[in-house]
């Protein structure tokens, strides 16, 4: 209906070979990924080498030095395909983001090459056991004693926390009383003696997608490891961050739900009740039209925001209101797209059945809706 000018040649080349190898080398393969709960090394290393891993990393330290819509094609192309297994790959990608941006030149070196290569897989350690969307209140503490700090918590919900190498741990390094203040973040090599893994969780959805629990027992690592060396900037560096974490969940979810129309589109065409197909009733019609509509203003919009993110002023608000937006349309797309499929949208063999199971959890992570809406609600 609006053409999209937000790529250019580059970007589509980079979207055809994105494409290719996920086709070829992943699609055929994600239902045994969901039995094994985790996707193969494997796979991350291949995707490194085709640039899918942190591409928008500098030259200098392995990436390819790209600007971040070749991170847009690479979540977009994903979440076409119904890999929710490779959602880890968004994670990988802002833990460079925390690197790049924050890292001393030290950090930098030792792991954004290996990163970017799928040698060294990254999970961010947030979420405990009883703290969700209010960072401040995390109760992982790490204590110094003498060069090194001592670290003791539990998290939750770690996404890649099965293959994961290098964990980016959020803990308490300060007793200010000043919340923000006394949150840093430290980077965590995954076989420290202390750091243990819990089974895959159960998910109701992302069955591929590797998640557990992780525990840290007396981690001792170097100070040398809080990121960019600096204890106590731990909040600012993840607000920083959470704009693009916030954008990217969004394109997620409309990329999915333009997925999802296009297959109930086509399925509708060809299955017939009362002799004639789906999509010849009005209500039928109706329904798509309004989906379509309403998925094409999301896809504007954050190509909106895309831009603005290339020009460093996305605001928190504007990333908030697009995930917002995005994550509870996807679930609205699914909800009636499984409907016009009638009895088949319940089986696991139709696409949509999926997405039903794997879309929900997008109004949950990277910050509840509810909050979403509260940082809107700042904007009035």
């Amino acid at each position: 209906m609006i053409p999209r000018t937000l790529f250019e040649p580059e970007h589509e080349a980079f979207r055809h070979t994105v494409r290719r190898f996920l086709d070829e080398a992943c699609a055929p393969f994600h239902e045994q990924w969901e039995e094994d709960q985790r996707v193969p090394r494997e796979i991350w290393q291949r995707a490194g080498a085709l640039g899918m891993l942190n591409a928008t990393t500098p030259e200098a330290y392995g990436g390819l030095g790209l600007d971040r819509r070749f991170s847009m094609v690479a979540v977009e192309e994903v979440a076409r395909a119904g890999l929710s297994g490779l959602s880890g790959f968004n994670v990988h990608d802002i833990c460079a983001g925390y690197l790049i941006n924050f890292g001393t030149e030290a950090q930098k070196l030792e792991w954004l090459p290996r990163m970017a290569s799928g040698e060294v897989i990254a999970a961010v350690a947030m979420t405990e056991p009883d703290t969700g969307s209010d960072l401040q209140a995390v109760k992982t503490r790490a204590v110094l004693d003498g060069d090194d700090y001592l670290i003791n918590g539990a998290k939750t919900f770690i996404s890649n926390g099965t293959n994961c190498d290098l964990i980016v741990v959020i803990a308490k390094t300060g007793n200010s009383g000043k919340g923000s203040r006394d949150i840093s973040l430290i980077l965590v090599e995954a076989d420290r003696t202390g750091v243990s893994k819990s089974r895959p969780l159960r998910k109701v959805g992302l069955h591929a997608q590797d998640t557990t629990m992780l525990f840290f027992q007396d981690v001792r690592v170097p100070r040398v490891n809080v990121l960019g060396a600096e204890p106590g900037q731990g909040f600012y560096q993840l607000m920083k961050e959470l704009a693009w974490e916030r954008l990217s969940i969004g394109i997620l979810a409309i990329a999915a739900s333009q997925a999802v129309l296009e297959q109930t589109i086509a399925y509708t065409r060809e299955r017939k009740v009362f002799a004639k197909p789906i999509i010849e009733f009005q209500n039928s019609r109706f329904k798509l039209a309004e989906l379509k509509t309403e998925v094409v203003i999301g896809q504007t919009y954050t190509d909106r925001c895309m831009e603005l993110i290339l020009a460093h002023e996305l605001s928190p608000q504007a990333a908030a209101a697009a995930k917002l937006w995005c994550t509870e349309l996807y679930s609205k797309v699914v909800d009636q797209c499984l409907q016009l499929h009638g009895g088949n949208g319940y089986m696991l063999e139709y696409p949509v059945a999926r997405h039903y199971l794997d879309s929900r959890v997008n109004r949950i992570y990277g910050g509840a809706n509810d909050i979403m809406r509260e940082l809107v609600a700042r904007t009035l």
